[in-house]
């Protein structure tokens, strides 16, 4: 992989020291619960300009393209919290390199490659993906190379209370924690894995829901009852949501974010009679399992109430849902992306009505998938809202 990404990314470190330490310093830094506490207020800023985005839209009559404005809430959620600073906005074609960059590496990474299965073709590359990747690439470690050379620059007359100046806090020790290079790294694995994915889920749930419209009302009416129409959206309020909570699970089954996870033996082991050897590169197919008929009624319908009286864990307990992942390789940004998936939703389900565009009925909206490393949507979803 160009940039040789594989030998700093977490997702393809062995479990050893620095995967250790790299998980050790995300959680600590922005995925332990008391650093999640801390940043509330920064989310529900993120939400507020997500709200007044789609009340713009509403009021000009513009349809909104609800994977999109998920996605660039994501990313300036993940771009405030890292560096102190948005770097996209909603319908402007203005500061949009850094969102057009992530999007590339992510759809870059997420082709499938020919030259994987024919070695003999990597040296003319006939599709062009290394090539393209390495240009994102390329192109991301510039802009955060131009970042953090600003930082180090203004270190001494202002200081800032983000990931950015933790990471160099850590790298300027006598013997640093971490290399320019671990960080730049690291900080390609924070937005590839905290932007799409949260986004695409989001956009999966309202498509499903409008193509549902008993199941929006049903939301809202949970919504209203818990906190009263265009109530103030707390997370505590979401534990008290479970109608919410299944449908963010019954998307999480149909149109895991990650479809496919990457694995790896680290002994022979025999499973089911199946013998997979040393360093065997293994897929868990999450996407299959959530549709399999041996465990799910009517596993292709969209029916979140399944999950009302099933207690089912989605967090790597119960291997019929693990959207997140299991065991050691489990997401470290869980419990962030939890939150985000269901106060979006939230956000645009209790404040707007959702009309699709003109001459569009309910069974012609494409629910057809992409697949890539993320599951996304092969037409995005376009809506207008019309404020409540």
């Amino acid at each position: 992989m160009s940039n040789e990404h594989n030998k700093y990314s977490m997702v393809w470190l062995p479990v050893k020291d620095q995967w250790r330490k790299l998980r050790r310093i995300c959680k600590e830094q922005m995925f332990s619960m008391p650093m999640l506490h801390a940043s509330w207020d920064l989310r529900l800023e993120k939400l507020q300009k997500l709200g007044n985005y789609v009340n713009r839209c509403s009021i000009n009559g513009q349809a909104v393209n609800i994977g999109e404005a998920a996605f660039i809430t994501s990313l300036n959620l993940l771009s405030s919290t890292i560096f102190s600073v948005e770097l996209a906005e909603f319908n402007s074609d203005c500061s949009q390199e850094f969102k057009n960059v992530v999007w590339g590496v992510m759809e870059c990474l997420g082709s499938p490659n020919i030259a994987d299965y024919f070695p003999l073709l990597k040296c003319c590359d006939p599709q062009g993906i290394s090539r393209r990747t390495k240009f994102y690439l390329e192109k991301f470690f510039a802009i955060v190379d131009v970042i953090i050379d600003q930082r180090l620059q203004s270190r001494g007359t202002t200081v800032k209370n983000d990931i950015l100046e933790a990471l160099l806090d850590l790298n300027q020790k006598p013997e640093p924690g971490l290399s320019r290079d671990d960080i730049k790294h690291l900080l390609l694995d924070l937005f590839v894995a905290g932007t799409d994915t949260t986004s695409s889920t989001v956009e999966w749930a309202m498509a499903e829901l409008l193509c549902n419209p008993n199941e929006i009302i049903r939301a809202r009416n949970e919504f209203k009852g818990v906190i009263g129409m265009n109530g103030l959206i707390q997370e505590s309020v979401i534990s008290r949501l479970p109608y919410l909570q299944a449908v963010g699970k019954e998307t999480f089954r149909l149109h895991p974010a990650a479809p496919l996870l990457p694995h790896k033996a680290d002994a022979n082991v025999e499973i089911n009679g199946y013998m997979i050897p040393k360093n065997a590169k293994i897929l868990v197919n999450v996407w299959a399992s959530g549709r399999d008929s041996n465990t799910w009624s009517s596993p292709e319908s969209f029916m979140p109430e399944r999950f009302l009286d099933r207690k089912t864990d989605f967090r790597g307990q119960d291997f019929e849902l693990i959207p997140f992942g299991s065991g050691r390789r489990l997401c470290l940004g869980f419990p962030l992306a939890y939150r985000m998936v269901h106060l979006m939703l939230a956000t645009l389900l209790c404040n707007f009505e959702w009309k699709l565009e003109e001459g569009l009925k309910l069974e012609e909206l494409d629910m057809s998938e992409k697949f890539g490393l993320t599951l996304q949507k092969a037409i995005p979803l376009k809506a207008f809202p019309i404020k409540l």
